[in-house]
């Protein structure tokens, strides 16, 4: 019975541990990827791509009733004191286990919006997907959906037309932030796959009885015809008048 006892013990603390596991963003890690927090405002970090200059903003974080975490990150392409900055958004949804499951991007040039799709992270039939593997795939499906978007609004400015490279770039950083348990998240983690819907049960229904239909009656069999007494009572005369009565009367 203890052995039982200590065999459930153990096979529940194997399951729980990653469900119970803390994921978070090492803001340090992932302002230190971007050259460094400013000093002057700790809240930003500016670098530079491509000969274009950027700028990340310290990431939002909200908890996800699964236990992951909401990530948001405003992005800036800065254009010099001249010009008006063009601003992005990215945000990514990670889950209990560390691995990105979605992602979005939205990015605003001269008052034009052009918003990304909401990317998930899919797999092939029999293929064994890793949570790097889903990161990789996000990651370059988020950068074409944005860069064919860009290209459709007839952007050519260089640092706008890098700007989903840019985000690529702060995507790449942030997965390399996240920690579980204080610990960076394995390339190997897990991926839980949602719970599957549980399909309401139609309530079953009594079929309506089939009424059989009516059987024909029978027909009444035809009347039979009742014999007739041969020469009863019938006189026959033969052609002319020479009856019976006649020969009496000769």
């Amino acid at each position: 019975m203890r052995v039982f006892r200590a065999a459930i013990s153990i096979l529940a603390v194997a399951f729980s541990g990653p469900l119970n596991a803390e994921i978070k963003v090492d803001q340090a890690v992932f302002g230190e990827s971007l050259g460094g927090w400013s000093k002057r405002s700790g809240q930003a970090a500016e670098y530079a791509l491509s000969g274009s200059s950027y700028r990340t903003y310290k990431p939002e974080i909200s908890a996800t009733p699964e236990g992951g975490i909401f990530v948001s990150v405003r992005i800036d392409h800065v254009r010099g004191w001249m010009s008006s900055d063009d601003h992005a958004t990215l945000e990514i949804t990670v889950g209990p286990t560390g691995v990105i499951s979605s992602a979005k991007s939205n990015i605003a040039i001269q008052g034009r919006s052009i918003a990304s799709d909401v990317i998930l992270g899919t797999s092939a039939a029999g293929q064994e997907v890793t949570g790097a593997d889903r990161a990789v795939q996000i990651g370059t499906d988020l950068v074409a959906d944005l860069s064919s978007k860009l290209l459709r609004e007839k952007i050519v400015e260089a640092g706008r037309v890098t700007f989903p490279a840019a985000i690529r770039h702060n995507y790449n950083k942030l997965y390399q932030a996240l920690r579980l348990d204080g610990q960076a998240v394995p390339t190997l983690a897990p991926i839980i796959p949602p719970p599957p819907a549980v399909a309401s049960t139609p309530a079953t229904t009594t079929p309506a009885e089939v009424k059989k239909p009516a059987e024909p009656k029978p027909e009444p069999p035809p009347p039979v015809a009742k014999p007739v007494k041969g020469n009863a009572g019938v006189e026959i005369s033969p052609y002319g008048g020479t009856g019976a009565a006649d020969l009496k009367a000769e």
